[in-house]
């Protein structure tokens, strides 16, 4: 999936996916492989749901989380989509093997 990377020096977060694009804090993250593939594993996931419902259940999935862990931290590392990413952030042939819909089979916490 090649997906248009734009720089934005003031993003929250080191990497932003926001379909089509994958938003990066720096041109340095340009390089770096695990972040794109982290990224590129929420763009797939949008897809997924269509988009508009991934973000959705993005943001619902977080407030319950909050509510069950109190702390954004937590809250955010137990957000299903975001276990899957990072579980596989590492694995750069992650998407290439299929594994769609592989955030409803996370289910360990971090």
């Amino acid at each position: 999936m090649k997906a248009p990377i734009l720089v934005i020096k003031h993003l929250p977060a080191s990497g932003m996916a926001i379909f089509p694009f994958i938003l990066l804090k720096s041109e340095r993250l340009k390089n770096d492989k695990e972040i794109i593939n982290h990224e590129k594993i929420h763009l797939r996931q949008q897809l997924e749901l269509l988009i508009l419902p991934f973000y959705v259940f993005y943001v619902l999935n977080y407030l319950f989380n909050r509510l069950k862990y109190g702390e954004h931290y937590l809250a955010y590392r137990n957000i299903i989509f975001e276990k899957e990413a990072y579980d596989h952030e590492k694995d750069l042939n992650y998407l290439k093997k299929g594994n769609w819909f592989g955030w409803l089979r996370i289910s360990k916490t971090p």
